[in-house]
């Protein structure tokens, strides 16, 4: 009976760790997967690009530009050269990434690119470069942050951070500012800490492109710290989120009201820059 439990005990743990390393190659964990099999290995002055056997890449020096003006914007230097992924075709994306979105960053240094994000800038659709720009300005935040930061780095920041600093407002399916502002006037606003939870489907927004105007959205709150605050107190506002997760802390320490009072004034000079721009 002992030998009998001590071998389904063992069939159980090689079911497991085999569910796992099948995660890690070709699944859901693959951007923190140690070993990456099926792809060519293109290591570039500022980048290394990982291409999939069978898919055909040849931005190698645009891309791997990007990275300059990243660390300028932010101040600060990727810890190792960020790495990016290129895949054949959208399942082999699909497998291994967490999301469907056409680009996905993360704490590893990793840079996903899906097969139809390629398509679309081939077509006009969208800036290759700016989405690459916004993409690692997460890895480059996440990173300095430290592994699995994508759990604790306020998500609406982020995404803020990376509209603004790729100068992506006003492209592709994104509102520019006065539109924003406009959106805003008009009642619509996302409360910047229900992005992404539960409470965020109950948010009713009435604009052409929900996600984009979210993004830009939070793009000009950060816009407005900037131009209004001052460059140097939001450098320490952003980095002050990579040590601590007290962002009421921090916030509050450093623009010296509360976060809530706060997104009342952003939203009350959103309004009347609205207005004014009638």
């Amino acid at each position: 009976m002992k030998n009998r439990t001590k071998k389904i005990s063992a069939a159980v743990i090689f079911i497991i760790t085999g569910f796992i390393c099948y995660l890690f190659l070709f699944g859901k964990l693959f951007p923190f997967s140690p070993v990456i099999p099926g792809f060519s290995r293109h290591e570039l002055p500022n980048t290394v690009v990982y291409v999939q056997k069978g898919a055909v890449y040849s931005d190698f020096q645009k891309t791997d530009s990007l990275t300059i003006p990243v660390e300028a914007f932010h101040e600060l230097k990727f810890r190792r050269k960020p790495e990016l992924f290129i895949f054949r075709d959208s399942m082999a994306f699909i497998r291994r990434s967490p999301s469907r979105a056409r680009f996905c960053a993360f704490s590893s240094g990793r840079l996903i690119i899906s097969p139809w994000a390629l398509r679309e800038a081939d077509e006009g659709k969208i800036s290759l470069s700016i989405y690459v720009r916004h993409e690692l300005s997460h890895v480059l935040i996440l990173e300095n942050k430290g592994l699995f930061s994508e759990l604790h780095y306020p998500k609406w920041l982020l995404e803020g951070i990376a509209v603004y600093s790729s100068h992506q407002m006003g492209t592709s399916f994104y509102p520019g500012r006065n539109e924003t502002y406009k959106a805003i006037a008009d009642g619509n606003f996302m409360p910047p800490f229900d992005f992404k939870t539960r409470r965020e489907d109950k948010v009713k927004l009435e604009v052409k492109n929900r996600i984009p105007f979210m993004y830009s959205e939070f793009a000009c709150i950060v816009d407005y710290l900037v131009a209004d605050y001052g460059r140097a107190k939001f450098m320490l506002y952003m980095k002050g989120l990579i040590k601590s997760n007290d962002h009421s802390r921090i916030f509050k320490e450093i623009y010296g009201i509360d976060f809530n009072t706060f997104i009342k004034e952003f939203r009350q000079s959103a309004e009347e820059k609205a207005d004014g721009a009638k």
